[in-house]
């Protein structure tokens, strides 16, 4: 059997992941994902291993003092991460991983797992970026937050093996299929 990998999908905001990454699971049988890990509360009608696997604050400790984040973050202040464990067992069943995770984080993982693929994914100019901003901003200001916060994320991305351009989104899911053989 041929080694299955961990692919760590990032780009800005409007970039198309979500649609990119539905395409290549649907076109291929040999993914998976893997559910974050959480030591935040569940909320009302949250499942312990539906979402998120949900640590109290001794057994989040426990992770991160073991090893097995992979990635963390802290967000409005709850923990979040990905386990190590967890990619490791997918891997070891026969399926690549491919994580959707915003640039700070695939380079914590870049770092933790060196051969992990990271990918970064955007449109090919600023300005096909700045188009689809246009439309879902609601005024210049929120326009060019968004065009500051995806400049430094693209900037923070140098870590990133590889780049794909997400003008096309179909070209852009196979592509990134393409990469996982």
């Amino acid at each position: 059997m041929q080694n299955k990998r961990l692919f760590v999908v990032s780009g800005p905001s409007g970039a198309g992941l979500g649609e990119v990454i539905s395409e290549v699971f649907r076109r291929r049988t040999d993914l998976a994902t893997v559910i974050p890990v959480t030591a935040r509360k569940m909320k009302e009608g949250e499942q312990d291993g539906v979402g998120f696997f949900f640590y109290d604050l001794d057994g989040w400790n426990e992770l991160k003092e073991s090893g097995d984040l992979l990635e963390a973050i802290e967000f409005a202040g709850n923990d979040y991460g990905t386990s190590k464990h967890l990619v490791k067992e997918q891997l070891a069943a026969g399926k690549n991983v491919l994580l959707n995770l915003d640039v700070g984080r695939a380079a914590q993982i870049k770092r933790n797992m060196p051969e992990a693929v990271c990918i970064y994914v955007e449109p090919s100019s600023p300005e096909i970026l700045c188009e689809r901003y246009r439309s879902i901003c609601r005024n210049k200001l929120e326009l060019n937050a968004r065009m500051d916060i995806a400049a430094v994320q693209r900037a923070e991305s140098i870590f990133c093996d590889e780049r794909i351009s997400s003008d096309d989104l179909q070209a852009a899911a196979e592509k990134l299929s393409f990469l996982m053989d």
